[in-house]
């Protein structure tokens, strides 16, 4: 029962317990195709069976996501009687979710399996407005374990839950009973939790090697920016830094000898050296993150809204994480871009917003696709999900 760790690739699996549970489940399917893809030494392999199966295997876990697309619109009031199909806005609402731009350059030629996770979190989401709470905080929690990524949007899952499902009543003017707190709720969400993360992490904790888990997750030696600066807030500080530097050194203020040479290119992110601005730390970024967040959370939890102020809070803190947050990942834009496409077909300012933000956010997905043959591909598909987004939510909205 000795416990060892791989060293071989510099790819190690930065995905929680649940995820490496799945692509062992995966590997016992990959070996009928080619066995050669689990073989550990075997870095950079690839073969014509290998991408078919990678493929077909995103394909097929992309079931959960079609029904979870399905689920959610079912949770639409449709209210718009559309005499066409074609502009129900349960129809628009599976499309802007099924064809999604990001989604699809995201998974199917980036390669990764972010439909199956998405499905999940929709899933959740359609389960909360159905009211079905301890199911959602079920599969949530468990997505927390395939993805940590969606930690982004915890806050918003945990007070919405605390809100809606543990207090039981509410006083006229809609503030809380603090009568009506309900200690076998929390009880219940809590034992949900706690069960999980034991399932999760427990053989971890017992052969001891939760630091290693720990360490993977939260790659701080990973720089402030992932790969391609996801355009956010730090991007501008890095470029900032930059121009000030070449300022610098042009007006003779800076030493150019004493200057590090920093190093942004590749997946792997190395450090990247500030020269003019104060270097930033994890720490720093999680408090800005967490200040963004909190007037989203305080609306959620002293003007309850249901189901459609909690979507409005899942989108700010997925935005605010990815302002703000540490090494953040170009895809993490999906996670708002999904949850607003929700609320697009409600309202006709959150449409506007949508589209803002969906038009936006996908165009920075492009740098995951860097090869000239898939120029005209991506510049394609995003000009058609962009224009029918544009065409249908105006014909909803008319």
């Amino acid at each position: 029962g000795t416990s060892h760790k791989h060293a071989t690739s510099e790819w190690t699996l930065d995905y929680p317990p649940f995820f490496a549970w799945f692509e062992y489940v995966l590997s016992h399917i990959a070996k009928y195709f080619d066995p050669q893809m689990l073989v550990v030494e075997n870095l950079n392999y690839t073969s014509r069976a290998t991408v078919f199966f990678q493929r077909f295997s995103v394909i097929f876990t992309d079931t959960l996501f079609i029904y979870a697309v399905h689920e959610c619109c079912r949770c639409i009031n449709g209210k718009r009687a559309a005499k066409d199909i074609l502009e129900k806005p349960t129809f628009i609402l599976a499309v802007l979710l099924l064809w999604n731009f990001g989604l699809l350059i995201v998974d199917h030629i980036h390669f990764q399996y972010n439909g199956f996770l998405f499905g999940l979190m929709l899933l959740s989401v359609a389960r909360l407005c159905q009211k079905r709470y301890l199911e959602g905080a079920l599969l949530f929690a468990v997505l927390l374990h395939f993805k940590h990524i969606y930690v982004y949007v915890a806050p918003a899952y945990g007070i919405y839950l605390l809100r809606s499902y543990c207090f039981t009543a509410n006083n006229a003017d809609g503030s809380l009973k603090w009568r009506s707190f309900s200690f076998l709720h929390v009880t219940l969400l809590g034992l949900i939790v706690c069960l999980v993360s034991a399932l999760s992490l427990g053989p971890f904790l017992v052969l001891g090697q939760l630091p290693q888990v720990i360490s993977r997750l939260f790659p701080f030696k990973r720089g402030l920016c992932h790969a391609y600066w996801a355009p956010n807030f730090w991007a501008l500080y890095n470029a900032m830094d930059k121009a000030l530097t070449i300022l610098g050194l042009k007006c003779n203020f800076l030493d150019g000898t004493k200057i590090p040479k920093a190093s942004m290119t590749g997946g792997l992110v190395q450090e990247f050296q500030h020269t003019v601005l104060p270097s930033v730390t994890p720490l720093a970024t999680l408090i800005c993150t967490f200040i963004a967040i909190l007037p989203s959370v305080f609306c959620l939890w002293f003007k309850p809204q249901g189901p459609r102020g909690f979507l409005q809070c899942l989108v700010l803190c997925a935005l605010s994480s990815f302002m703000f947050g540490w090494h953040v990942h170009e895809k993490a834009i999906l996670l708002a871009i999904l949850p607003l496409s929700l609320l697009s077909i409600q309202r006709a300012k959150d449409a506007g917003i949508y589209l803002i933000l969906a038009t936006t956010g996908h165009f920075s997905l492009f740098p995951l696709l860097f090869t000239t043959p898939e120029l005209p591909i991506k510049i394609l598909l995003m000009l058609l999900f962009t224009v029918y987004s544009f065409s249908s939510l105006k014909s909803l909205f008319r």
